[in-house]
């Protein structure tokens, strides 16, 4: 098995003067008791662009993106800063609930409520505190739209999301952050349950929301990576040995772990 310099690598920094950060991370370290899981995680993410991690299982990219909305923080110790808007999210004084609306996750699998497809998006504005049912229909409406299921679904709202496709939950589970209003959206492995036709759907949604948001996803699938996303970091034993432009990472790595990784001679 080929072993790789963990000290080597490339990370494109973007210039503040000229791109817009939608969220970044400065020297974020985590920790499962003695386990050092990933080590100086330091990124900025493009605003309105899609960013794709990729890297062998076990190499840290699910456990870095659980980070930027505080999922691991009952399982693991994380340090280092969250930047969102110029505030560290990753500190006690933050509502963690409260900044959730701000930074949404869809996780790998489905997990629509055992509800209606309108209860889906209804029942987590409700808990938010919305009541007014004209403003509550109105984001049920443009939150479907725009994760690309309106047209599915809008003949048949009150029918039980647990009888919708895979895909189709799916979809429902990111109308359903997006319903929140969200300025980042953070996936983990959103195709990975899906068939080829569900999976294209999901991905040209995708890129009609980067137009207004700031995308995240963790993908095992390179092909994907590389037909949707606009930068790509490439994570190894818990460390981000390249961050670059999509396109400079499947053509023109500057490190020898990415090259094996993408063309298949890795490990």
């Amino acid at each position: 098995m080929k072993t790789y310099s963990l000290t080597d690598n490339y990370v494109h920094k973007f210039d503040p003067t000229k791109t817009e950060i939608g969220l970044s991370t400065e020297n974020l370290q985590v920790f499962y008791g003695d386990n050092h899981a990933i080590f100086d995680g330091t990124l900025q993410f493009r605003k309105n662009a899609i960013t794709a991690m990729i890297g062998a299982s076990g190499s840290g990219k699910s456990t870095f993106l659980r980070c930027l909305n505080r999922m691991n923080d009952d399982i693991a110790t994380v340090q280092g800063k969250i930047m969102y808007q110029d505030i560290d999210i990753n500190t006690p004084e933050i509502n963690v609930y409260e900044m959730r609306k701000h930074v949404g996750m869809v996780f790998q699998r489905p997990n629509p409520f055992a509800k209606s497809i309108f209860k889906n998006i209804s029942y987590p504005l409700r808990k938010s505190g919305i009541k007014n049912k004209q403003d509550i229909a109105q984001r049920v409406e443009k939150s479907l739209r725009q994760a690309a299921l309106w047209d599915e679904v809008k003949d048949d709202l009150n029918r039980s999301a647990l009888d919708l496709s895979g895909g189709q939950q799916q979809r429902l589970c990111i109308a359903r952050t997006l319903a929140m209003n969200p300025d980042v959206l953070l996936l983990d492995e959103p195709a990975s349950a899906l068939d080829p036709i569900s999976t294209g759907k999901l991905e040209q949604a995708l890129q009609e929301l980067q137009k207004n948001y700031t995308i995240i996803m963790v993908t095992h699938s390179m092909q994907q990576a590389s037909r949707i996303s606009d930068y790509t970091a490439f994570f190894h034993m818990g460390h981000i040995l390249e961050f670059d432009r999509t396109e400079r990472i499947f053509t023109r790595p500057q490190i020898q772990a990415t090259e094996d990784y993408i063309s298949g001679n890795f490990g």
